[in-house]
């Protein structure tokens, strides 16, 4: 990439032995343009986080592509392409999913303009959009919108506004240097980078949810991390650690935070830790324990019974 005016926005995209999905990220991520500014106002950087057989990308004057020597994960991988970005603005992208056209210009409209103003959020200000699940066959199994939080709120601890899931996170548009001077992502965490680095960054930043889906998501069988039954327990565990105070702070979050790990325990096939984390879900708020029960017991005994009434 030419080095003449720096960029508005470095879209950073992790990767690591996963060529086939990377080519139609990268396309993606060109694609993006910012209505009133030059196309240069929109970099990708790609950072091969020490792949085996190094990663190749067809040359872009918008391109750039940097390699890590060794694998150091993925948070250490954002926090590289945090450092070498030339925008104002970072946003990432998996390497496996894609950005929906018009994500960087509704996301720089709404930082630069006066949509947070309207929104009475203390600056700085961050930017979420809207998530897009797709299978296999590419077909959409579900849609998310983000919630907006001020500045010194805990983001997934607070109650869930109607109709918001606080999973959007991966469709971050901030500041670069609102992320770098809380460090970035913790290079400790191998799992849960995400829900550790919101947690610190919506204590000094609002978080401004976009009513509009800006990133596919793909389902695939393909490897990740959050699959990985120890290293996903480690990960919880040490979130809760460094984070105990605020977790306490907020007991029926705190509760629903570990039920869901119980639940995503069991569906992993660890059943005796998932019964662990129920008991300790109950323990910290019953009510909220017992309410998420119930409404999974009846789920099921619905999803049944539709099921028996098919076959008849």
């Amino acid at each position: 990439m030419t080095q003449s005016a720096a960029p508005l926005l470095t879209i950073i995209i992790p990767t690591y032995q996963r060529p086939a999905l990377l080519k139609r990220a990268v396309c993606s991520a060109l694609a993006q343009q910012v209505e009133g500014e030059p196309e240069a106002a929109v970099e990708v950087l790609v950072v091969d986080d020490g792949s085996p057989q190094p990663v190749m990308v067809d040359a872009h004057p918008r391109l750039r592509l940097v390699r890590l020597p060794v694998n150091c994960g993925g948070a250490a991988a954002r926090n590289e392409g945090a450092r070498l970005a030339r925008g104002k603005y970072i946003s990432y992208l998996d390497d496996d999913d894609r950005l929906l056209p018009g994500m960087a210009e509704m996301a720089i409209a709404a930082l630069e303009k006066a949509v947070p103003q309207e929104a009475n959020l203390p600056q700085p200000v961050a930017v979420l959009g809207g998530i897009e699940v797709v299978n296999a066959e590419g077909r959409v199994t579900s849609t998310r919108l983000p919630p907006t939080l001020p500045r010194g709120a805990h983001f997934a601890l607070e109650a869930a506004q109607p109709g918001k899931s606080f999973l959007c996170k991966q469709t971050l548009v901030i500041e670069r240097a609102v992320l770098l001077s809380i460090g970035g992502f913790d290079e400790s965490f191998q799992s849960r980078v995400h829900t550790e680095l919101f947690l610190r960054l919506n204590q000094v930043c609002s978080i401004l949810g976009l009513p509009a889906v800006t990133y596919q998501l793909t389902a695939h069988g393909g490897p990740r991390v959050s699959r990985n039954p120890a290293l996903r327990q480690l990960s919880f565990e040490q979130l809760i650690a460094k984070h105990r105070d605020i977790f306490e702070a907020h007991p029926p979050q705190f509760a629903q935070f570990v039920y869901r790990h119980a639940q995503v325990l069991l569906r992993m096939g660890q059943k005796r830790s998932a019964f662990q984390a129920l008991l300790w879900a109950l323990k910290i708020h019953p009510l909220r324990s017992l309410r998420l029960l119930t409404y999974e017991v009846k789920s099921r005994f619905f999803s049944l019974s539709m099921l028996s009434a098919r076959s008849l």
